[in-house]
């Protein structure tokens, strides 16, 4: 596949095109908006639309094509279009008796882990978002510098994942984010979101073109790999930004 075949150029969000839950730097949004006039982009995160929304530029340039942009939160469970706002394209919510098996079953695991709550946690640990439940291990609203070195290697969450997952395992739980887990039925990841963009946007997966940092066996990003997608592992926001610039020379 030669950059030219690319229809749809997909990423994830925290720590990929930003900090975690940071606004896209001015440089970034540079980047995205010329990329948005050659292809379609996508935005695939464990974060709800409203947190993505903060994290993109308030006051977006006239000449965004936010036609061409496309947001799919909460790990491709919801996703939406952009028509005179943000329109909603499809959403799989949990039941209340899903939302409380996950509760459950993180507390169990938080007991067999030796998992300590903060005191003054940052905001919640666990968090609802209509279809699907993400643990913060310091509260949803904790301050990157804080959160950057919890969990570097991802060694803490792991841990917690896998006493998690023998409780539910009906559902599905990945590191996400820095300090996150995310929790959704069964099939419910960011594979699936590429499933969506095949039906609602007609691109085929080999025409697509994603980037992450979590393209690792148990990282939230590692399903649009095992699926097929080309993909490219990035280290941070710096990196991506090269990686795009040198998509731009090469369209």
């Amino acid at each position: 596949m030669t950059k030219n075949n690319i229809q749809l150029v997909a990423f994830d969000l925290d720590d990929t095109l930003a900090p975690s839950k940071t606004p896209i730097d001015s440089e970034m949004m540079g980047l995205l908006r010329e990329l948005l006039k050659h292809k379609k982009v996508a935005i695939i995160s464990g974060a709800k639309l409203s947190q993505i929304q903060k994290q993109l530029p308030e006051n977006m340039p006239d000449d965004v094509e936010l036609q061409n942009l496309y947001l799919f939160p909460t790990c491709s469970s919801s996703a939406f279009c952009y028509d005179n706002g943000w329109q909603q394209m499809y959403e799989e919510t949990l039941s209340d008796e899903e939302k409380e098996k996950i509760f459950a079953g993180f507390e169990k695991a938080f007991e067999e882990t030796g998992f300590k709550k903060p005191e003054n946690p940052f905001g919640a640990l666990l968090e609802d978002r209509r279809s699907m439940v993400a643990f913060s291990a310091l509260g949803q609203d904790a301050p990157f510098e804080l959160k950057r070195p919890w969990d570097p290697d991802g060694a803490k969450r792991k841990v917690i994942v896998d006493a998690l997952q023998k409780h539910i395992p009906d559902f599905e739980a990945r590191i996400g984010g820095t300090t996150s887990i995310d929790v959704t039925r069964r099939g419910i990841d960011k594979a699936h979101g590429i499933r969506n963009m095949e039906k609602h946007l007609g691109i085929p997966k080999h025409e697509m073109f994603f980037i992450g940092d979590a393209l690792f066996p148990g990282g939230n990003d590692y399903p649009v790999k095992e699926v097929g997608v080309p993909s490219q592992i990035t280290s941070g926001p710096e990196e991506t930004k090269r990686i795009i610039a040198q998509l731009l020379e090469e369209m």
